[in-house]
């Protein structure tokens, strides 16, 4: 008899039932299986962006495995074949110290690939657990998040990452750290605005209900709903990355000697342009390549994942 009471009172009571949240995160997780799948139809009818894709996973491709089946070691120098053009056994030529240029090239690669993936990942975990944070509080704390954020907007973040690297040193890992930590703001205000327009939600307002933690609901119900614009985010985030490492490079405060990344190799081929201009054609052409097929594959993912963007 009492369980029948006990029964009644709790369906009285205006808080969802388990099976009803359920159903309404099934649903959304239906809805976005959805959007997800329309979304890769569209990009698929996207030929440059498919192209800039598959051109993209290439090089990259070319400069993680081509190493490996390369005769010459990336630091191997040969003086008695300093400055060599390109030939049968050296497709790039070789630099002033012999050195095999495309084994350079791919290692360079390597290089420049992983400080723009790296440090692009470094920006959104920190853009998008500040955006979401501030999104769903809101208020004087969403105010104040945001606020502190355009003043960080308003520094000269390059001089910023220069101070870095000359008081700490030209450390890869740095680069890292240096470059994702001013790479978030963009992030954080795309996610908040996400945010806001999600926390009013039905499922969200099922997962307050049922007692979840603002944490769980950020992770687990608002952040993986605001995807979409991040990876779009995230695509365009790694050109600029790569070039603002090149420009660090050509400062001479890039990767340090005898690594190199494409930067350093671009910057090495100006300085002999004129008498050996293969030194900066082969990695120019690989470095321009890449940030163009970012940008491209960049451009079809947003008209993809918001097809209005497009149409306007």
């Amino acid at each position: 008899m009492s369980d029948h009471s006990e029964t009644a009172v709790l369906a009285d009571e205006p808080v969802p039932p388990p099976t009803e949240a359920s159903e309404i995160a099934a649903e959304e997780l239906e809805e976005g299986s959805s959007l997800w799948r329309d979304a890769w139809q569209r990009l698929r009818r996207n030929k440059l962006a498919l192209a800039s894709l598959f051109i993209f996973l290439a090089i990259c491709l070319f400069c993680v495995a081509g190493p490996w089946f390369s005769p010459y070691n990336a630091d191997a120098q040969d003086l008695f074949l300093g400055a060599v053009g390109p030939s049968w056994a050296h497709p790039f030529g070789t630099d002033t110290l012999g050195r095999d240029l495309m084994v350079r090239v791919m290692e360079g690669g390597r290089i420049s690939l992983l400080v723009g993936l790296v440090a692009t990942m470094v920006a959104l975990l920190i853009g998008v657990m500040y955006g979401a944070v501030a999104g769903y509080l809101g208020g004087k704390v969403d105010s104040a998040m945001m606020r502190f954020v355009d003043l960080l907007y308003a520094l000269p973040f390059t001089i910023f990452v220069i101070l870095l690297m000359v008081a700490f040193g030209r450390s890869l890992w740095l680069i890292f750290v240096a470059i994702g930590a001013i790479e978030w703001l963009t992030t954080a205000r795309i996610v908040r605005s996400g945010v806001l327009g999600l926390k009013k939600q039905e499922f969200v307002e099922a997962a307050n209900s049922l007692g979840f933690s603002h944490m769980r609901i950020i992770v687990r119900h608002l952040i993986p709903n605001v995807l979409g614009p991040v990876i779009v985010v995230a695509t365009l985030t790694v050109p600029a990355v790569m070039l603002l490492e090149a420009f660090l490079s050509f400062l001479g405060l890039g990767v340090q000697p005898p690594d190199a990344s494409w930067g350093v190799l671009i910057n090495e081929g100006q300085q002999n342009m004129e008498i050996f201009p293969w030194m900066l054609i082969f990695p120019a052409f690989f470095f321009a390549l890449t940030l163009f097929c970012l940008n491209f594959l960049g451009d079809g993912l947003r008209d993809a994942l918001d097809p209005k963007s497009a149409k306007d």
